[in-house]
């Protein structure tokens, strides 16, 4: 690292480590740098952007990255540096438009959500009902797919019908290992009606110990979005569907939209999203134009009656 880094000022090496330590090497540290490819550089980038890292931290992330990429070129264990990408700031583009238009990520209704995940079902090896239950809990809860695989049966409280989350399942050296939530805080979340009786029955399938995975793979291991995309067949199944655009992320995104579209105050959505600030609640979740035009009639309706000409006294006679 230090033959990597030579020659940076302090003020540089400091964003550099610390893009090293908290984004290289849980996304790719458990790979030798031989399986190092351009596409896993590509996709390992698109996933800081759509976890709504920075410009800034993604760039110095990516920097420090060439660096010890370009270090291996010269110790001839490389032949080409991977991680010289190009097109990632039309992609942190892409992904900042769509943020500030989230409709255009949500899915339109609940029937073409469980559709969505029949599909998936289908197109899995062995029809694994549980990655259905993984899409509709995520869209449900506007949960990252980490936070599905992190969640245990003692987080779902059946008698308010609330999941508390508290932690995230994340790639990491050696494989996957869980940790606290992306705001670092625990939130609680509603279960809707929906997807009670899924939720139930996997309860019961997991078994009483509070510390059991409500959700896992076929064979019981721990899931993550690149598992789930791989196990579903998921590009070619949105794709059939009409939702090419869909990522797993994107589930996430549908929640938040429908609660924001059921009328759910910001600071209330805030605290169900786990956003840091209010703001990025705003932003991120504009009411539709439905509602938009909605509150100007009931605003009109409201005027009118305060417009509307009030009952005159009775003639009074003045007598002097």
């Amino acid at each position: 690292m230090d033959l990597a880094l030579r020659g940076l000022e302090l003020k540089t090496l400091d964003p550099y480590l610390a893009g090293w330590r908290m984004r290289v090497v849980p996304a790719r540290g458990h790979l030798a740098v031989r399986m190092i490819t351009n596409g896993i550089v590509d996709r390992t980038v698109q996933n800081w952007i759509v976890d709504e890292h920075s410009r800034s931290t993604v760039k110095n992330t990516i920097a420090v990255l060439v660096r010890v990429m370009e270090q291996a070129v010269r110790d001839g264990i490389i032949k080409v540096n991977p991680a010289r990408i190009s097109g990632w700031q039309k992609l942190y583009k892409q992904a900042e438009d769509e943020l500030r238009d989230p409709r255009a990520l949500a899915l339109p209704d609940w029937d073409t959500l469980v559709e969505l995940a029949d599909a998936l079902v289908a197109a899995t090896y062995n029809q694994y009902r549980g990655w259905g239950d993984v899409v509709l809990f995520a869209a449900s809860t506007a949960a990252r797919i980490g936070e599905v695989s992190g969640c245990r049966v003692g987080d779902i409280d059946t008698t308010q019908w609330i999941r508390t989350v508290r932690r995230q399942t994340t790639p990491a050296p050696g494989g996957l290992t869980d940790k606290g939530t992306k705001g670092k805080r625990a939130r609680k979340v509603p279960i809707l009606e929906e997807i009670r009786p899924l939720v139930a029955q996997r309860i019961l399938s997991a078994g009483p110990a509070p510390d059991a995975r409500l959700f896992t793979g076929p064979r019981g291991g721990r899931i993550s979005t690149a598992v789930l995309r791989g196990a579903t067949h998921w590009d070619e199944a949105v794709t059939r569907l009409g939702y090419e655009h869909l990522r797993r992320h994107d589930l996430r995104h549908t929640g938040l939209t429908w609660f924001a579209d059921a009328g759910v105050p910001f600071h209330v959505l805030r605290r169900i999203a786990g956003h840091g600030s209010l703001t990025t609640t705003q932003r991120n979740l504009h009411p539709d134009v439905h509602k938009i035009t909605a509150a100007g009639a009931a605003l009109s309706a409201h005027l009118s009656v305060l417009r509307a000409p009030r009952t005159l006294p009775a003639t009074t006679v003045l007598t002097r």
